[in-house]
């Protein structure tokens, strides 16, 4: 029963971020429990777990239903996960990274200097930065050790575009795609050269000033309702712009 619920819970929370329920779509245990080919057992305590998630709400007539998140929250929950990672890398600078840590980063650089500094950048190149992208950040937050920190990061990365490259695919139809991702790039060679001058403050700022571009590229597909429904459909749950 634990591993059937666990994937019913990771087949749910997937299918919920990327906005296969409308923001007031009841979530009944029998069709869910048939579309996933489970029993209503885990289904019922997945919906229960998604619950004190944040990713779904009781509904007035019993059960759950799908919430709808603002782009508040969604700009908050970026800005946290800066916070963490920027204190996760400040604590590899201060207690000193390992090796293979360092080298396992220094090819992410080398990954990301590949793809980025292309005349034009493939549909391929955007795939792989985004690959290499989640490598590095899961780097410094399973390098720094703290496990207190990873259980903050592993809440913020089942919310509605929080983790590190949800908003990459934007990037991807702007003509400043690339020009972003140089410049999320060099912060990445930042953070590390931080880490290993053992710069405690400074990589912490560089870890909460990264997050900038992704707080940028919320606006730009707020601004974009057609197109980011296209590239992101779970943006569907996300309504109202952020305050300033």
């Amino acid at each position: 029963m634990d591993s059937q619920q666990n994937r019913v819970l990771v087949q749910l929370r997937d299918l919920i971020l990327k906005g296969e329920f409308v923001p007031g779509e009841r979530l009944a245990e029998i069709p869910l429990a048939e579309k996933l080919g489970a029993s209503r057992t885990p289904v019922r305590l997945a919906l229960t777990s998604l619950e004190h998630e944040g990713l779904i709400e009781p509904s007035p007539n019993g059960g759950y239903q799908m919430r709808r998140f603002t782009s508040q929250e969604i700009a908050d929950a970026i800005r946290v996960r800066g916070v963490i990672e920027g204190f996760a890398a400040r604590l590899l600078a201060e207690d000193g990274a390992p090796r293979q840590l360092l080298r396992e980063l220094h090819e992410c650089l080398d990954e990301g200097d590949r793809v980025v500094n292309k005349p034009a950048m493939s549909l391929d190149d955007y795939a792989a930065y985004v690959q290499m992208n989640d490598r590095f950040h899961t780097l410094i937050m399973q390098g720094c050790s703290n496990s207190a920190l990873q259980r903050v990061m592993e809440m913020l990365d089942r919310q509605p575009f929080a983790s590190p490259s949800a908003m990459l695919p934007m990037q991807s139809s702007m003509e400043e795609g690339q020009q972003w991702m140089k410049i999320a790039h060099r912060t990445h060679h930042a953070l590390v050269q931080a880490i290993e001058r053992g710069q405690g403050s400074r990589a912490q700022a560089l870890g909460e000033e990264h997050v900038e571009i992704a707080r940028m590229n919320l606006d730009y597909a707020l601004e974009r309702p057609e197109l980011a429904a296209e590239l992101m459909p779970g943006l569907r749950l996300v309504a109202g712009k952020r305050r300033e």
